[in-house]
């Protein structure tokens, strides 16, 4: 069973069936008139029928979304089609001829709906690619924060207890030894006061054997023995000594010094910092939403766009012989009649289409080093000095960004918003207009770098995709506009080696092999279309391609200073 582009998320890739019953081969191509999916055969016959024949046929990807049915509440028989530009009300083929309508201008309301649908697609895309991711994150650190809180309070709570058990621990000492002098002393004062005790017992029992001396004299019965009897001297009193008491002073201390010495929580009086939120530049690229006007001068701008297709074969338009440079290894287009050409030696030079150079600057070797701006300046990078200069439209050379420690390989000024993809050892990084550093693309979502060391082309699709050619690793590398990794193209034959790289107005990817003398054509998911270039069409080591405003493909080759101009789309 075969499922809608509108049934999958819009990061999947997939495949689609052709819509015309027993055809099984997949679907390339869109009928907008009667909303058929058609492989390139079925188109082909599609168009060949008489009725069919103004049909509007586009890629898929350019496809406009079927309009839902709806009746019409004033002729209820009819379905609405169009809408009133002056009332802005969707009405059926009959409202536009009542009265009320008269002179008022109609827009396709399957148009109108397809814009619409585009533009509820992008902001899917935006809540996916940004809001989404960016919440998430700040959800994380808000957890992580949680978590680190209850670290740093269970630590606290660990080192209180560890102050209290400390000051517990010298409490219990101090008072150990003042236990210890307080028993010394108790025991020194007993210890005297035994001595002093027994000194007056033996006192006592002194006199007591005194008295009993004296008794005995008297009662002796000759008077001439007592009358000769020496009176016994008694001895004096034995002196004794009152103890000094010892006394207790109370300590001095109060809840405050208990707090200095155990220490006390504190929280900073400062204002809680805001998280960061990472700017939507950043990850997803934004504009101007466009105004009703500008809307329908886009259609007619668009209606081309959206009848053109791969042609049948390719055509070479025309040669430019390029004064100047020895080989033409990169080509930026300035205006629509001029271009900025390098070679390997440093030479970059700005030529018409008839090859005349208009000026000539001497720059560091490089190899897809300079690329033109929105406002048409000339930016180039300079890997000696790891910088990135501008010249201006007057001509002068000024230092725009300072890359540090990181060598500037290749750069591409976005047509979408202006900003700046510089491919460099890896990594991709996205500036923007003022020079500002946005994004840093270095990783898949594996772990697994994305790049080698010589990302030597880099360019940007419609759809936003960054698309880098990496010689090193053998392999075109297209990231989204967050930098997730889509896909990676390793060519045809294991001897890959991308050069130029380039997207068109429909969002195929043209990579020069520099091995096979090829130019290979991608579709925006990375599917090989075909072998675009060959040395049957005289290209020989391919190493750089670009695409004008009119979708003319100018190629510049290894071997030579002249520049070829081919028609490849219809």
């Amino acid at each position: 069973m075969a499922f809608s582009k509108m049934d999958i998320p819009h990061r999947a890739q997939h495949f689609l069936e052709c819509g015309i019953e027993e055809c099984e081969r997949n679907c390339e191509f869109y009928c907008n008139s009667c909303h058929q999916r058609l492989c390139k055969q079925c188109r082909d016959e599609h168009l060949k029928s008489p009725e069919n024949k103004n049909h509007e046929v586009v890629l898929y990807q350019q496809r406009k979304r079927q309009l839902p049915v709806e009746k019409c509440k004033i002729h209820p028989n009819k379905d609405v089609e169009m809408l009133c530009e002056e009332c802005q009300v969707p009405v059926c083929s009959k409202c536009v001829t009542q009265k009320e309508h008269r002179g008022h201008i109609f827009t396709d309301l399957e148009t109108i709906y397809a814009e619409k649908y585009a533009d509820f697609q992008e902001d899917i895309a935006k809540i996916q690619d940004y809001f989404l991711p960016t919440s998430q994150d700040l959800q994380k650190e808000i957890k992580k924060d949680s978590s680190e809180i209850k670290h740093i309070m269970d630590n606290i709570r660990t080192s209180m207890k560890t102050e209290g058990e400390s000051l517990k621990s010298l409490v219990d000492t101090v008072i150990s030894e003042n236990m210890k002098q307080l028993d010394q002393i108790e025991h020194s004062l007993l210890e005297d006061l035994n001595t002093q005790d027994k000194t007056m017992d033996n006192y006592i029992t002194y006199l007591n054997n005194l008295v009993k001396e004296l008794h005995r004299c008297l009662s002796s019965t000759e008077t001439q023995k007592l009358m000769s009897e020496k009176k016994p001297k008694i001895r004096s009193i034995p002196e004794t000594s009152k103890p000094v008491k010892p006394e207790f002073t109370a300590g001095q201390y109060s809840k405050s010094d208990v707090t200095k010495l155990l220490g006390k929580i504190q929280v900073p009086n400062t204002k809680a910092e805001k998280r960061e939120i990472r700017p939507i530049e950043s990850v997803y690229n934004t504009a101007m939403k466009p105004t009703h006007k500008q809307m329908k001068e886009n259609r007619k701008k668009s209606d081309k766009k959206q009848t053109m297709s791969l042609s049948g074969s390719v055509t070479k338009v025309r040669e430019c012989y390029v004064p100047g440079v020895d080989r033409v290894f990169h080509v930026s287009l300035d205006q629509s009649d001029r271009l900025w050409i390098s070679d390997r030696l440093g030479n970059l030079v700005q030529t018409d289409l008839q090859g005349n150079v208009i000026q000539k600057i001497k720059t560091s070797d490089g190899h897809g080093y300079h690329t033109v701006t929105q406002d048409r300046g000339l930016i180039f990078t300079d890997y000696d000095k790891n910088v990135i200069n501008r010249i201006t439209q007057d001509n002068k050379i000024t230092e725009f960004i300072k890359t540090g420690n990181w060598t500037p390989y290749s750069i591409h000024s976005s047509h979408i918003n202006g900003e700046l993809l510089v491919g460099m050892m890896f990594r991709v990084t996205r500036y923007n207009k003022t020079g500002k550093e946005l994004q840093n693309i270095q990783r898949d979502n594996k772990g697994q770098r994305l790049y080698s060391t010589l990302p030597h082309y880099i360019t940007e699709n419609i759809n936003g995709d960054i698309c880098t050619s990496d010689y090193d690793k053998r392999a075109v590398v297209v990231v989204n506009k967050s930098g997730q990794h889509r896909f990676s193209y390793k060519g045809q034959e294991s001897m890959f080696r991308p050069y130029g790289i380039c997207t068109d107005v429909l969002g195929h990817i043209l990579v020069c092999d520099l091995i096979s003398n090829t130019v290979h054509l991608l579709d925006q998911d990375g599917q090989f279309l075909s072998l675009l270039l060959t040395p049957k069409q005289g290209v020989y080591s391919p190493c750089s391609v670009c695409v004008d405003d009119e979708n003319n493909l100018y190629v510049g080759q290894y071997n030579t200073n002249t520049l070829t101009v081919y028609k490849y789309l219809q």
